[in-house]
């Protein structure tokens, strides 16, 4: 296997974004909660949500104090607010289970409430500096191309951690480097729809570049239209829930004018299914 450490923690070290994430001090708990706000949402609109996150809960004990439909006003917009109520059930695990402190363990941040393999080893590695492999969507896809020489990365999967951890330098710190170059590539230089080569340090030794660039196909699964969708009806509901000036909406006057009775119907049953909304005679409000 070629070496990929080498040049990526090169390219890293000259071009890697300034992120709060990023920078020394930041601490276990703001790089968990950025992990969670970055699944499925991009950066730009993370950071604001972000800063007034940590302002407002700089500590998960001071999360667990406030009722989880504080976590879910907070979200606001973000989307896929599910992440919302289980950061707030994690905060609430790590001040009963670990002091209110953010454990190091991986299996110990695996136990905690909406946390994956990904977001785990993200913790270890970048607020402890342990040596796991971290593998996201942009990572999946430099290690498609440049190793296997193809378009686009297959399903996730179990073997992902095992290519990373092929690549991984033994070095604890540099392992650091060479897995948020890895996602950080992805992210801005071998994209999805328009990668730029040219500017890619693993060019000269990608082998999808070599073979011609092939199309392999994609088998990425594709995200329903918002517009029209169930998501867009919840989240109408749940608008309406974080901007009522009392705790509790008349169930009848929750997004009365949806133009289909039948989705809003479902997007109010599915909140409550999911523990973000609960009724109450006749109301609906955020989960206490």
């Amino acid at each position: 296997m070629p070496d990929l450490a080498t040049p990526l923690i090169a390219w890293y070290r000259d071009n890697a974004r300034d992120l709060p994430w990023r920078r020394p001090g930041f601490g276990a708990w703001g790089t968990l909660v950025s992990e969670f706000m970055l699944q499925q949402t991009p950066v730009a609109r993370v950071i604001p949500h972000l800063d007034a996150w940590l302002a407002r809960w700089p500590t998960p004990t001071d999360l667990a104090a406030d009722p989880p439909a504080e976590a879910v006003r907070q979200w606001a917009n973000l989307g896929y607010p599910r992440r919302a109520l289980w950061l707030h059930r994690a905060a609430v695990e790590l001040r009963d289970r670990h002091g209110g402190e953010v454990p190091r363990d991986v299996e110990a941040l695996l136990a905690l409430t909406g946390i994956g393999d990904y977001t785990a080893r993200a913790v270890a590695v970048f607020a402890f500096g342990d040596r796991h492999p971290v593998v996201d969507t942009n990572t999946r896809r430099v290690l498609a191309r440049a190793i296997d020489g193809r378009s686009h990365p297959s399903p996730p999967g179990k073997r992902d951690l095992a290519a990373m951890e092929a690549i991984l330098p033994a070095d604890d710190v540099d392992a650091a480097v060479v897995n948020a170059a890895a996602m950080e590539l992805g992210a801005v230089v071998c994209t999805a729809r328009a990668p730029r080569c040219e500017a890619c340090p693993l060019a000269a030794l990608c082998a999808w570049r070599a073979d011609g660039y092939p199309d392999t196909g994609d088998e990425r699964r594709r995200q329903a239209k918002y517009e029209g969708s169930d998501r867009q009806a919840r989240g109408a509901v749940l608008k309406v829930l974080r901007d009522a000036s009392s705790h509790e909406v008349p169930l009848d006057d929750v997004i009365a004018d949806w133009p289909d009775a039948r989705q809003r119907d479902r997007a109010i049953d599915s909140l409550i299914a999911d523990g973000l909304a609960e009724a109450s005679a006749g109301a609906l409000r955020l989960p206490r």
